[in-house]
């Protein structure tokens, strides 16, 4: 019998997402704790034939590849994961097969984000619940006029846009390679550099990938760029920021505040600043987390099992 690991199953839900009974002669079994280091990843998946990775969560580099002798297929919810080594897998004779996606929860999470920080509803929230002797602690911010930065404008970021809009806002984009034209298809300003979308924005979103010209993209001096009042949300990869700048800007309030769902470290340690600080709202990267979007990951995923099984892998990625 094939045994089969569901990896990173946070919300112990992954088992009731999809029927995993179809897959005959396959044992099933959900980790609902983070695999930790590479070495007690290694120790715990070593006797698995088959794994399903959440997103990102758990990194398959060469090393770890290299320590799953009985490993053949690996799942991975999305049809992107920058976290597997795609060559290596190749090379350990690992097939590895994605799933599709529901696109809409992440934008709308983000824009969920952007409205708790601007309003202070989580704070507000909490001090209804505990009985707080102050019946309202803070002013909140509206969006209508205000001026909305957009870093990165792809599928999330031109959604947004049109949130935006409807809120009444502004809007400023910037990337790399971003032209007038896909500016112009939602209605948006390109703003001529990142420093000036950062000066000019009274909110700023950041939706860019993760890579070596981006990691730490935000630090000390474009922090530094921002109006005393900005906020800024990150629910695309915490490495974008350069997170000691971001914790000391924020403590200093140098910047309003800033919504996270992403960081450094996942999950975030217990004693992390982020956790503490006053002017952050903080999310444990639940930005793409929908029961809609949950089952097209696991139905999908039981299919690829499926047709691996059978000598037809399907969405493969290569």
């Amino acid at each position: 019998m094939l045994r089969c690991a569901i990896l990173d199953d946070y919300q112990d839900c992954a088992l009731g997402f999809a029927d995993w009974s179809v897959l005959e002669n396959v044992q099933m079994r959900n980790f609902v704790e983070p695999l930790g280091t590479a070495g007690s990843a290694a120790a715990q998946l070593a006797d698995f034939d088959i794994l399903v990775a959440m997103r990102e969560r758990t990194r398959f580099d060469a090393e770890l590849l290299g320590r799953l002798p009985r490993l053949r297929l690996l799942v991975t919810t999305g049809m992107r994961n920058l976290a597997i080594d795609l060559a290596a897998a190749r090379a350990a004779g690992v097939t590895v097969c994605g799933t599709r996606n529901v696109p809409s929860g992440t934008p709308e999470f983000v824009w969920g984000l952007l409205l708790a920080l601007a309003r202070q509803i989580p704070g507000e929230a909490a001090g209804v619940r505990n009985g707080a002797a102050r019946w309202q602690h803070g002013v909140g911010v509206g969006l209508a006029g205000k001026t909305l930065g957009i870093v990165g404008l792809g599928k999330i970021g031109r959604q947004l846009a049109v949130y935006a809009h409807a809120f009444s806002m502004s809007v400023l984009a910037w990337s790399p390679h971003l032209n007038d034209e896909r500016c112009a298809a939602v209605g948006v300003e390109r703003a001529s550099s990142l420093d000036a979308l950062l000066r000019r924005a009274d909110i700023v979103t950041l939706q860019m990938v993760l890579s070596e010209s981006t990691r730490g993209m935000i630090g000390a001096r474009e922090l530094a760029l921002l109006k005393p009042d900005a906020l800024l949300l990150n629910t695309a990869r915490g490495p974008l920021i350069d997170e000691a700048a971001l914790i000391a800007a924020l403590a200093a309030g140098r910047i309003a505040g800033a919504a996270l769902d992403v960081y450094d470290t996942e999950p975030l340690p217990p004693q992390h600043p982020l956790r503490q600080l006053p002017n952050v709202v903080a999310t444990p990267h639940i930005g793409y987390v929908t029961r809609e979007n949950y089952q097209v990951f696991y139905q999908d995923a039981v299919e690829d099992i499926r047709a691996w099984l059978q000598g037809a892998p399907v969405r493969t990625l290569e």
